[in-house]
């Protein structure tokens, strides 16, 4: 086996190094990847649900939410013959309430058309969800590009993810770069001493960087999101309009939601959808 470079220099990197960083990372990645329900399958609608629910929202909260979608819609068809608000109603407490609605549209188009060749022409899949749904349903061998996938390929100094790659293996290698970045290459406090690629890191043990001082948090409750998560969340249990909520701060919530299609206004009522 070749002895690994400690100093990186991506354009004269050895092919049978670049092999060895591969083969290290595959081989943790069988021992240690979680055991998440969507790895478990290639179906390209169950692969599409877990990735638009990821997007945004904690794996622990998408599990349980996951497996309750598929068990009430396990095909893009039967998303299809719901109504908006069902779809709605089933989606809070994820969380970015557009994401529910691309999902059925999309889920309209896969039932009228089949899959399409170009996924991102899908209502709201964009170049990664492309991507992870082609690699991961299709066995298209392309580079599905998350935070996670995009931090460690540039700590590796190794070539884009593109480039890092190996043939013929896609699915597996996408898989083991974003679990190595949300659980070991992570972004405050890489832990260099359990990666399995540090030998072939240009990064590794390297002295954090001064971190940029960043203006406090907005409160959540004091964001227009939370009174638009609060909105829908009241219609989806019948309950009306929330109350306690200032006038001014309620009515562009509903402007908002109105405008995205989340709610309508029937009468002097509003419903999801």
């Amino acid at each position: 086996m070749a002895r690994p470079l400690r100093v990186v220099d991506t354009g004269l990197a050895m092919a049978g190094d670049l092999d060895d960083l591969r083969d290290a990372l595959l081989r943790w990645y069988a021992g240690a990847r979680r055991d998440l329900p969507w790895r478990r399958t290639t179906d390209p609608y169950a692969v599409l649900v877990s990735e638009v629910m990821l997007q945004q929202t904690q794996v622990a909260r998408v599990v349980p939410r996951y497996l309750e979608w598929l068990a009430r819609w396990p095909s893009a068809a039967a998303l299809a013959g719901a109504s908006r608000a069902e779809v709605l109603t089933a989606w809070v407490g994820l969380g970015y309430n557009r994401r529910a609605l691309a999902l059925h549209a999309a889920a309209v188009v896969v039932a009228r058309e089949g899959w399409p060749s170009d996924l991102r022409t899908l209502p709201g899949v964009g170049p990664y969800t492309a991507a992870a749904v082609g690699s991961f349903a299709f066995g298209a061998q392309v580079a599905a590009v998350d935070t996670n996938a995009r931090r460690v390929a540039e700590r590796l100094g190794r070539g884009s993810p593109a480039e890092l790659l190996p043939p013929g293996r896609a699915a597996e290698f996408n898989q083991a770069t974003m679990e190595l970045g949300a659980t070991i290459c992570t972004a405050r406090a890489a832990r260099c001493g359990a990666c399995p690629v540090a030998p072939w890191c240009a990064s590794a043990e390297r002295p954090a960087g001064r971190a940029e001082r960043r203006r406090p948090a907005e409160r959540f409750e004091d964001t227009n999101r939370w009174v638009r998560g609060r909105v829908v969340a009241a219609l989806a249990a019948g309950e009306g309009l929330p109350a306690g909520i200032a006038a001014d701060r309620l009515a562009r919530a509903l402007a908002g939601l109105e405008r995205d299609g989340i709610v309508r206004r029937v009468g002097e009522r509003y419903s999801l959808g």
